[in-house]
């Protein structure tokens, strides 16, 4: 098979696959190594993102998929008629957010950061298959752990976790931090 042929083939299986596909999977049936598999990728992320097309292929972990542009999402929920889901609540962010920057954490972990009970942030969470169970950690009385999911990296677009947005510091922000006080005047100063 040619290199357009094994793009072309790569692009049917995807396709057809609906839910995705995996790399390791994709390598196998195309009958090509590792590398020529990226680049097969490659090629088809860069055909629809020159194209400006109305899906995108992504890469979530080792799931190869098709999903809908950001700006094509809404007319193709009216088109299909597709209830949207109402929109989390802001605690529920907050929780989801905590998990995917500190992942795997355990509920007490999310609780301490919150300062609230999320009990019910959490289970929301897991209704909406955006985070799962990661486990139990190795911490007295080994409570249950949560990471997030690949429908968590599609719903948000991104390929993977290094992708989420940096937090910024204090200093990165300008604002004033204990470790710019050098003196006890800067101390009394900040006092007042």
């Amino acid at each position: 098979m040619t290199i357009d042929q094994s793009i072309r083939a790569a692009e049917a299986i995807i396709f057809a696959s609906g839910d995705g596909m995996t790399f390791d999977a994709l390598m196998d049936v195309l009958e090509v190594d590792e590398k020529q598999m990226q680049y097969i990728l490659d090629m088809l992320k860069d055909k629809y993102y020159d194209s400006n097309s109305g899906i995108v292929l992504i890469q979530n972990s080792d799931i190869i998929s098709f999903t809908t542009g950001k700006e094509q999402s809404e007319i193709v929920h009216k088109a299909l008629a597709i209830k949207k889901n109402s929109p989390l609540s802001n605690a529920a962010m907050e929780t989801l957010a905590i998990i995917a920057y500190n992942q795997p954490v355990s509920r007490a972990f999310i609780e301490q950061v919150r300062g609230v009970d999320s009990t019910s942030s959490v289970q929301t969470l897991l209704a909406r298959n955006l985070i799962e169970e990661a486990g139990r950690l190795e911490i007295p009385g080994r409570p249950l752990s949560y990471r997030t999911t690949a429908t968590f990296l599609r719903s948000f677009s991104l390929n993977s976790l290094a992708d989420l947005p940096r937090i910024k510091s204090e200093k990165e922000e300008g604002q004033l931090s204990t470790d710019d006080l050098t003196t006890e005047e800067d101390y009394n100063d900040l006092a007042d």
